[in-house]
C-alpha cells in the first residue's frame, strides 16, 4: 500500500495561565514529537485516555490547528506551509467525523442544506448534480429519501450520525477521521455504524483514521493501533499484537481498565523519558523505551 499521509516530528505546545490574574502560567505539551504514516486503505486506531492529544493530533491533520513545528507530508507533498485557496483544494481529501453529531450539525438547516454546504467550493458540479450526490450520499448511509427536507433535531443520535458521514463524504474524500465516532451512542447503534463504514470503505475506497479511548471499539474496525500518551506515542502496532502482547506499561494500563471498566486517568505514575524514541520489536510492534 502507497503512504497516504506521514506526520514527521509534530509538535503542538498550549501556554495555560493559572491564578487570579492570569500570571501563573504552564506549558503544555499536547502533541510531542509524534511521528505516524497511514498507508491508503488502512484503518488506523489512535487509542488514550482524554487528555493524551488524540483530538489536538486530528485537527493538526486536517489543518485546523497551526504546529510548532514539524511536517504533515500528504500523498508525497509537504502541506505545511499550504495555505488559502490551494489549501482548500487540499482538504478535500480529508474529512472529520466529530464525537457529538447533534452540535456538528446546524440546526438551522435541512439534512440536504447540510450536505450540499459541503460542497460549496466545488464549482465544477451544477445543482443538479449537486442534488443527485445528496441523494447518492444519503442511500449509502442507509437513510430514506423522504429525510432530506427536516432537521437535525427530528433524528435519533445514529441517524444524525449517519447524516454527518454522509456530508463529511460529500467532496469524495481520501481520508475520514473519526473522533470518537461512536462514543455517544449505545453499544447497538455503535455496532450498526461500524459495519456501515466497513460498507462505505468498501464503496468509496477510504482510509479511516479512528480516534477513540474505547479499544473493544478500534479493536472491531482497525487494522493497526498507535497508543498516545501525555502527547507522545507510546506503541504503535497491529491491532492483534496490542491485545495479545501490549509492551508499554501504559498500554498494558489501558487493556487493563478497558477490561475492568475502570475509570481515567488510569496510569498517572507512568513517566516518560523526552530522549527515548519508538524501537523495533519486529513484526511491525514499535515501542517507547
Amino acid at each position: 500500500m502507497s503512504t497516504l499521509l506521514e506526520l514527521k516530528n509534530i509538535k503542538k505546545y498550549f501556554r495555560v495561565s493559572h491564578g487570579i490574574f492570569g500570571l501563573d502560567a504552564e506549558v503544555v505539551r499536547a502533541v510531542d514529537g509524534v511521528d505516524l504514516m497511514i498507508s491508503s486503505g488502512e484503518n488506523l486506531g489512535l487509542v488514550g485516555e482524554s487528555g493524551s492529544g488524540k483530538t489536538t493530533l486530528g485537527r493538526i491533520i486536517l489543518k485546523l490547528l497551526p504546529i510548532d513545528s514539524g511536517n504533515i507530508i500528504w500523498e508525497g507533498q509537504d502541506i505545511t506551509p499550504v495555505r488559502g485557496r490551494r489549501l482548500r483544494l487540499i482538504r478535500r481529501n480529508f474529512q472529520m467525523v466529530f464525537q457529538d453529531p447533534y452540535s456538528s450539525l446546524d440546526p438551522r438547516f435541512t439534512v440536504r442544506k447540510i450536505i450540499q454546504e459541503a460542497m460549496i467550493y466545488d464549482e465544477k458540479k451544477t445543482k443538479a448534480q449537486k442534488e443527485d450526490r445528496v441523494r447518492e450520499l444519503i442511500e449509502a448511509v442507509q437513510l430514506p429519501e423522504d429525510i432530506l427536507n427536516r432537521f437535525p433535531h427530528e433524528f435519533s443520535g445514529g441517524e444524525r450520525q449517519r447524516i454527518a458521514i454522509a456530508r463529511a463524504l460529500a467532496m469524495n474524500p481520501k481520508l475520514l477521521i473519526l473522533d470518537e465516532a461512536v462514543s455517544s451512542l449505545d453499544v447497538l447503534i455503535q455496532g450498526e455504524i461500524i459495519d456501515l463504514l466497513k460498507e462505505l470503505q468498501s464503496k468509496f475506497s477510504l482510509t479511516y483514521l479512528f480516534i477513540s479511548h474505547n479499544l473493544r471499539v478500534v479493536k472491531k474496525i482497525c487494522s493497526r493501533l498507535a497508543v498516545m500518551y501525555k502527547g507522545k506515542i507510546v506503541e504503535l502496532a497491529p491491532t492483534r499484537e496490542i491485545f495479545s502482547q501490549p509492551l508499554h506499561p501504559y498500554t498494558q494500563s489501558l487493556l487493563a481498565a478497558a477490561i475492568q471498566y475502570k475509570a481515567f486517568p488510569i496510569s498517572p505514575e507512568i513517566t516518560i523519558n523526552d530522549d527515548s524514541k519508538l524501537m523495533d520489536r519486529g513484526n511491525g510492534h514499535w515501542v517507547r523505551e
